[in-house]
């Protein structure tokens, strides 16, 4: 778990305005340092396992998160995932490009289609 003072370094760094405590990067930071610090307690304890379930419990939210920023500023999102240095950005980064590659692919098919029935017609 945190300190108040290391907790209030994160907000310091990542808040997005004056005032902000609880922004999806603020929130993303604080979950990247406490996994953290549980993944090296879990290395010296392998056999905690209510510690390993909270582990699970935050990598899940804060991947929720990261899913919530991407979808609603991108942008920040990437800025975020190379300050913290998270693997798990780049693969959801690898899967949106996937994903607007064949979506691009279908949508150049149906305008083909489209002008083809049009010089049919």
């Amino acid at each position: 778990m945190l300190d108040k003072k290391a907790k209030q370094r994160l907000i310091n760094r990542y808040k997005v305005h004056d005032t902000d405590t609880g922004s999806p990067q603020v929130q993303i930071a604080i979950l990247s340092e406490e996994i953290n610090q549980l993944t090296d307690h879990l290395k010296m304890h392998k056999h905690d396992y209510s510690s390993r379930r909270g582990l699970l419990r935050k990598v899940g939210e804060r991947r929720r998160l990261l899913k919530y920023l991407q979808r609603e500023d991108e942008k920040s999102f990437m800025e975020l995932a190379q300050k913290l240095k998270l693997k798990i950005a780049k693969k959801m980064i690898e899967e949106e490009e996937e994903r607007k590659a064949i979506e691009a692919e279908l949508m150049s098919d149906d305008i083909a289609q489209d002008a083809e029935a049009e010089k049919n017609d």
